[in-house]
């Protein structure tokens, strides 16, 4: 038998399992990696974070990825190149952690690397009917595996879609395993670059659990900073948002996409929601000299209404329920401002207090993803629908 494989076998009958968790998102500000002790599979899942640190990406690591980054016109050679460089800088990163951390490779069992989203194609948002949904993901696994001497799985997205989902969101997997309570029907609210939740009903059923993109997080409000403010990455407490006005007529602008009528599930990216978007509901509504406040402000409230109108049209009524958040989006001040406003009576928690730091949530999904890839696969959330396949995910790349 192959040594790699007897590895494998051997691990999917420990007790409990090392794994290291990747997220780097749209907003290409750094590598999340997350520690995670697991133990059991499926609805026995139990895990324990022991160590998470964000590296931060420097600004010409960033450069070179945003000059391919969500681009129909993008050099295809430049692809090729900073998929493995990519892949190169996400192991550098990793050994550098594991020397902070004082953690040997030999005793970790399974990097989980999500990649670097570099385009996102779901059906509806592109034009080619003979082609179905499409995402791409670089930093190629057998690179981490190599450079870090750890069995190593990535590219999750594509089972997804083979399987006849979108490929996003993968959330509701590792959301179901260890958020699930008999207690209370909870959303697990993450705002990323993109928005998405996922409903766990307090019965547990699977055949209940539903998950989808809402639209824009941050995204909108990241670039247009960047583009604006030199030097600066987002509103860093949303001062910028906050000292402007909400434009009525730019807001209506902005809600008049056939995403937002589509119905749920569904999924979408900056390839949709970017400054071009912007621009044209500028135009649109008539609008030039916009003050930077202003326009902060009316995309800060762009979020939190999609976000809102989601959760309203999916979830059954009068049901009460609890929202746990996670993401960078979380710690927008003006933002779940706008949120609570329009959800009077909920209750907003993060997921710190499930013993999971918000932060590090989805590089811990993607942890409990490799877990149930090596010795899970029995439970279905979803029950294959709600746009929920039951597979299971991700490419096995071995270091030697």
């Amino acid at each position: 038998m192959n040594r790699n494989i007897a590895a494998l076998y051997g691990m999917a009958g420990k007790p409990s399992r090392l794994i290291i968790g990747l997220m780097s998102g749209t907003s290409v500000d750094g590598l999340d990696i997350a520690l995670c002790r697991i133990s059991g599979n499926g609805m026995n899942t139990q895990i324990r974070l022991e160590a998470f640190q964000t590296m931060s990406y420097e600004p010409g690591f960033k450069e070179q990825i945003k000059s391919i980054f969500s681009r129909r016109d993008a050099d295809l050679e430049k692809v090729c190149v900073l998929n493995a460089w990519v892949g190169l800088e996400h192991a550098r990163l990793i050994n550098e952690c594991l020397q902070r951390w004082k953690v040997s490779a030999a005793d970790v069992d399974l990097v989980a690397s999500h990649g670097q989203t570099i385009y996102h194609a779901p059906k509806f948002l592109h034009p080619e009917d003979m082609f179905g949904n499409a995402t791409l993901q670089i930093g190629d696994g057998d690179h981490i595996a190599v450079a870090t001497g750890i069995i190593t799985i990535s590219d999750f997205r594509q089972k997804h879609i083979a399987a006849g989902g979108e490929g996003a969101p993968l959330a509701v997997y590792g959301d179901y395993l260890i958020f699930s309570s008999n207690a209370e029907n909870r959303i697990m609210l993450n705002i990323g670059g993109i928005a998405n939740f996922t409903y766990l009903p307090s019965s547990r059923n699977a055949s209940e659990v539903f998950s989808t993109d809402v639209g824009t997080g941050n995204t909108l409000m990241d670039a247009y900073i960047q583009q604006h403010f030199h030097g600066k990455y987002f509103d860093e407490n949303a001062a910028v948002a906050g000292a402007g006005n909400i434009h009525a007529g730019l807001l209506h602008e902005l809600k008049q996409h056939i995403f937002f009528s589509n119905g749920f599930p569904k999924t979408i990216g900056p390839e949709l929601f970017n400054l071009a978007y912007l621009s044209d509901a500028l135009s649109r509504a008539g609008l030039t000299g916009l003050s930077h406040e202003d326009v902060m402000a009316t995309l800060n409230r762009f979020s939190a209404d999609m976000i809102v109108d989601a959760i309203q049209r999916t979830l059954p009524s009068r049901q009460e329920f609890v929202v746990y958040t996670s993401g960078g989006g979380m710690h927008n001040p003006l933002l779940m401002a706008h949120i609570k406003e329009q959800l009077p009576g909920i209750v907003f928690r993060t997921t710190d207090e499930l013993a999971i730091n918000p932060d590090a949530k989805e590089a811990v999904l993607f942890a409990i993803l490799a877990n149930e890839t090596i010795c899970g696969g029995q439970e279905h959330p979803g029950a294959n629908r709600n746009g929920i396949p039951s597979v299971t995910m991700g490419k096995i790349s071995f270091p030697w």
